[in-house]
């Protein structure tokens, strides 16, 4: 029973790795293309003069896109940490598989 619980462990943890991984690149993708937003915003930004209520707002957007950033960044963060314990849970749970090997096939 316990070689099944083991099996069983490793997978729910390879498939919960698996799906933060995707998490991770949507966000890569989304830093991608914040940065874009935010370069699109600062070369516009030059054709207008500093005091212009239009500069005004595209420095409140890009204000708005860096706080956006951060919090990609913290959830990245986030989520690394959790691969990081995925790992260490995986390595945990193939200890177990084997040690169930060994005693199963005792003779």
């Amino acid at each position: 029973m316990g070689l099944l619980t083991a099996q069983i462990t490793k997978h729910q943890l390879r498939q919960e790795k698996l799906d933060l991984q995707y998490k991770c690149q949507q966000i890569t993708t989304a830093r991608r293309n914040l940065s874009k937003s935010t370069d699109d915003l600062t070369q516009v930004g030059t054709e207008y003069d500093g005091d212009s209520p239009i500069a005004k707002t595209l420095e409140q957007r890009k204000a708005k896109l860096k706080l956006l950033e951060q919090k990609l960044d913290a959830q990245m963060e986030e989520y690394q940490d959790r691969l990081k314990m995925i790992d260490t849970e995986i390595q945990s749970a193939q200890g177990m598989f084997d040690n169930e090997v060994k005693d199963a096939f005792k003779y």
